[in-house]
């Protein structure tokens, strides 16, 4: 007898959230100054020597010792060292006066003391399934790697199976995908788990193409069932072979005539099945033996023939379009073209249908809606009942709007959401503009909120670098950003250029030479570069290339933040949540990989009267 969900693992209670998020904003708030400094501007504004006391390469060889690009650094290895660190240790890491870096070492360390992972804040994986799931076993099926490059995949299919579990706990069956994009998580919990979901957009174009995938799958999902249906007659037969039977002339006849029909059915359906139906073995049509089976019989089998059938599908649609998104009852197969020797087929078939008639929920509806703070969700989803609200990889404002979408609305019982795009957050005190009325981003929590604390864009944006590739040597693109930075002294130099709306875009990769990088950048930034002479150029290249170390050393400062300035975005999450009433259980959970999806984090939460 299987273990049913039990108790989920212990959390952070709202006062020791508040502050864990307190002593990572003191940490932060003195490294603003180098948080907020833009990279493109590191010569024109001379910000090396205003912002970092020890020379490039001595920075660089300190991160590349200290822990964060490289291994854990001696002090963090120590027997009980990680435990005797305090905030006050982190206190000489800048200059209080000139607010300089001015202890590379220390700040290593800093970094690392004020990550997730060592905060303590944050609950294991594997601990929250458990809570969830018991003894129950996890589903198996849909390969999603055969329909999605290796990131999407590996983060679909840790986190459908996480909000799986959750449904599961909370009794629902209906999930609404916020930022849904082109459907990938959505048609992955409405195929591989039976689950009614909605998608909602705010592309049209994104919506218009997860309909025209779903008309593709209505033309071949037919085909598919009887793929799917052949070979279940055919394991049923190699079953078969411990009793009597007909003759094997006759069955090799029978199976002749099926197959004969499936080739048929792949010429009508244009979808290949050489390697779906099995070349060998025997496939059993219901005989005159068959025939005098009882209808109780036939009932009695039905459950093992639908779990079986439901086993070939699965297999069968990893060769799916990549963007399937729906999923139809068997009864709509092509029963009528059943031969004279199938009718007890068809009786078999009938049964089986009625039993997968819940198939039929096993939908995924994309929709375009603009989400913001104030969505009436009922407004677009018609049918809305209770539901989970989940978003994976919803961009700026959109993933705080989900929190409050989420505690504002009863009928929503769980919510799983992983942020990104932090850079396009708004911020309630970065204009120090009077708009009470106004719902921002970031600050959500009142803590936050009456300290009027701001990040600043320039600081969101290195929130979104990623530390955990840099470390495994991924690095970041250091010519282009050289180009840039010495892209800036040109403009401002020569036109008088310091702020433009416009932006050079992805101009490295389609240059040749730093001069062709130049001028192209300034047609696209609408300047006249005819008076600019290619020696210019040169000139200005020459001069700038000895300090392309300040440019790396500065870029791997703000990257090794990075982690640092999201614990910031995320606590402040997780603690708004702590503030409800109505919320069980809060949590921030990691759920992917690092390296193949830098934004890992999970802020996931259960209403109080869904499940205890």
């Amino acid at each position: 007898m299987s273990r049913p969900p039990g108790a989920l693992p212990p959390q952070q209670s709202p006062a020791a959230a508040v502050e864990v998020l307190r002593r990572a904003a003191r940490f932060l708030e003195s490294a603003l100054p180098l948080c907020r400094a833009q990279a493109v501007e590191l010569y024109t504004r001379g910000l090396w020597d205003r912002l970092v006391a020890p020379p490039p390469d001595a920075v660089l060889r300190a991160l590349r010792d200290a822990g964060p690009l490289a291994r854990p650094h001696p002090l963090a290895e120590a027997s009980g060292a990680a435990a005797a660190w305090d905030d006050d240790m982190f206190s000489n890491v800048f200059c209080e006066k000139s607010k300089k870096l001015i202890d590379v070492h220390l700040f290593a360390l800093a970094a690392q003391y004020y990550s997730l992972s060592n905060l303590g804040v944050s609950t294991p994986l594997e601990a929250l399934l458990e809570a969830l799931r018991g003894d129950n076993q996890g589903t198996t099926g849909i390969k999603t790697d055969e329909f999605m490059n290796s990131k999407k995949s590996h983060e679909v299919q840790v986190m459908s199976e996480l909000v799986d579990n959750i449904v599961k706990y909370c009794g629902i069956k209906q999930v609404i995908d916020i930022g849904s994009g082109k459907g990938y998580l959505s048609s992955f919990l409405s195929m591989q788990y039976n689950l009614k979901v909605y998608g909602i957009d705010s592309s049209n174009t994104t919506t218009n193409g997860a309909h025209e995938r779903n008309r593709k799958l209505k033309k071949h999902w037919r085909a598919y069932q009887n793929r799917a249906k052949a070979n279940v007659e055919s394991q049923r037969l190699e079953k078969a072979n411990d009793r009597p039977v007909q003759s094997e002339m006759n069955c090799k006849a029978i199976n002749e005539k099926l197959l004969n029909k499936t080739s048929s059915l792949q010429h009508q359906d244009q979808v290949p099945i050489q390697d779906l139906v099995s070349s060998s073995g025997f496939t059993e049509i219901a005989t005159s033996e068959t025939s005098k089976q009882t209808e109780v019989d036939l009932v009695a089998r039905t459950q093992s023939d639908e779990s079986k059938l439901s086993e070939e599908v699965l297999s069968i649609l990893k060769v799916l379009p990549a963007d399937a998104v729906e999923v139809f009852s068997s009864s709509q197969s092509n029963c009528g073209e059943l031969c004279e020797e199938e009718k007890e087929q068809r009786k078999m078939a009938s049964l089986q249908a009625k039993a997968s008639k819940s198939s039929e929920s096993n939908l995924y509806f994309p929709l375009t809606s603009c989400i913001t703070a104030e969505t009436e969700l009922s407004d677009i989803i018609k049918d809305l009942e209770d539901c989970m609200m989940v978003g994976l990889h919803t961009c700026g404002d959109l993933a705080a709007n989900t929190l409050r979408i989420f505690t504002a609305k009863p009928e929503i019982k769980a919510v799983c959401s992983v942020g990104c795009c932090y850079h396009l957050l708004s911020e309630q005190f970065e204009n120090q503009e009077d708009c009470p009325e106004e719902v921002w981003g970031f600050p959500m929590c009142q803590y936050l909120k009456d300290k009027g604390w701001c990040c600043g864009r320039n600081a969101r944006m290195s929130a979104c670098l990623a530390l955990e590739r840099v470390a495994v040597g991924q690095m970041l693109p250091l010519a282009s950003l050289f180009y840039r930075a010495v892209l800036q002294v040109i403009i401002e130099d020569i036109y008088g250029v310091t702020k433009s709306d416009r932006h050079v875009g992805k101009t490295f990769s389609k240059s040749s030479s730093f001069i062709d990088y130049v001028r192209k950048s300034l047609k696209k930034l609408e300047l006249d570069d005819s008076k600019l002479p290619d020696s210019c150029i040169m000139d200005y290249y020459e001069k700038y290339k000895h300090r392309m170390n300040e440019l790396e050393a500065f870029n791997m400062l703000k990257v090794v933040l990075a982690p640092c300035i999201e614990v910031l975005i995320l606590l402040d999450r997780l603690c708004y949540l702590k503030e409800q009433d109505n919320i069980a259980w809060s949590g921030l959970v990691k759920l992917f990989d690092p390296v193949k999806s830098p934004r890992c984090y999970a802020v996931i939460a259960l209403k109080k009267q869904s499940c205890f």
